[in-house]
C-alpha cells in the first residue's frame, strides 16, 4: 500500500517584504514547502495576492483549508504545526512571557513608528520643500524618539544574552526585521553594539542565508 501524501505548506512570498521572516522560519525548522514568489508593482503587493487571501498582503500560508496571514499569527501556526517543540521557550518557563512580548512587540509597537519614518522619508523626497519641512516635525516630534526608544530597549533586552527569549526562537524572527529597519533606516544615531551583535549573529544563521537566498533582498532598494 502505498504511503499517504503528505500535503506541504505553500508560502506566498512578497519580494523585498517582511514575508522574508516566515521563509526564513521555514528553513529554520526544516519544512518541506512550496514556494510562490510575487513581485511588487510600483512598489506594491500586486492584487494575485488578494486571491489568496482578501487582504491581499504578504506572507501567506496555505495548508489545506487553512490560509494564514499576518506574521505573527502565521510565525505561531507554523511553530505550533512544525515546531515539535522547537523555536519556543516551554510554557511553563519564565523566559516564555519574554518571547510572547517580542513576539507581538515587533509589529504592535516597533514597527509603526518605523513605518511613519518610511511615509516622512518620501514625503520628503517627493515634496522637497514643503515635505521636508512637514517630515521634520513629525520627525522631530514623534518618529525619531520613539525609534531610539524602541531600538535602546532591545539593546537593554539583549545585555547579558545572545537571544531576546533565552534560546533563539520564534520572537527572533519576528524582530529581525524591525530592529535591522531600526538599525539601517531610521537614521538613529548610538553605536548599540549588543544590538549590532545580535544582527550579525542573525546573520551568520545558516537558514537565514538559506532564505535570503531564495526570497531575495529584504528591503526594497
Amino acid at each position: 500500500m502505498l504511503a499517504p501524501t503528505v500535503a506541504k505548506p505553500t508560502l506566498h512570498h512578497l519580494e523585498e517584504s517582511r514575508s522574508q521572516r516566515a521563509l526564513w522560519l521555514l528553513e529554520e525548522l526544516g519544512v518541506d514547502y512550496e514556494f510562490k514568489r510575487y513581485a511588487r508593482i510600483k512598489g506594491r503587493a500586486p492584487r494575485e495576492l488578494r486571491d489568496v487571501h482578501p487582504l491581499g498582503k504578504s506572507p501567506i500560508i496555505t495548508l489545506g483549508d487553512d490560509v494564514v496571514a499576518e506574521s505573527g499569527a502565521l510565525t505561531e501556526y507554523v511553530i505550533d504545526k512544525f515546531g515539535d517543540g522547537k523555536l519556543r521557550p516551554a510554557a511553563d518557563s519564565p523566559e516564555h512571557q519574554t518571547y510572547r512580548f517580542f513576539m507581538h512587540f515587533a509589529e504592535g509597537s516597533m514597527m509603526a513608528p518605523l513605518l511613519v519614518k518610511l511615509i516622512t522619508s518620501r514625503l520628503a523626497k517627493g515634496i522637497p520643500l514643503l515635505g521636508k519641512i512637514i517630515a521634520g516635525k513629525i520627525d522631530g516630534n514623534f518618529t525619531d524618539a520613539e525609534n531610539r526608544r524602541h531600538l535602546s530597549f532591545v539593546e537593554s533586552s539583549l545585555e547579558g544574552r545572545d537571544w531576546l527569549a533565552g534560546e533563539f526562537s520564534g520572537a527572533d524572527i519576528m524582530m529581525s526585521y524591525p530592529v535591522m529597519a531600526a538599525l539601517s533606516r531610521a537614521g538613529i544615531e548610538g553605536s548599540f553594539p549588543n544590538t549590532r551583535a545580535y544582527v550579525a549573529r542573525i546573520k551568520a544563521r545558516p537558514a537565514y542565508a538559506r532564505a535570503l537566498e531564495r526570497g531575495g533582498p529584504i528591503f526594497q532598494g
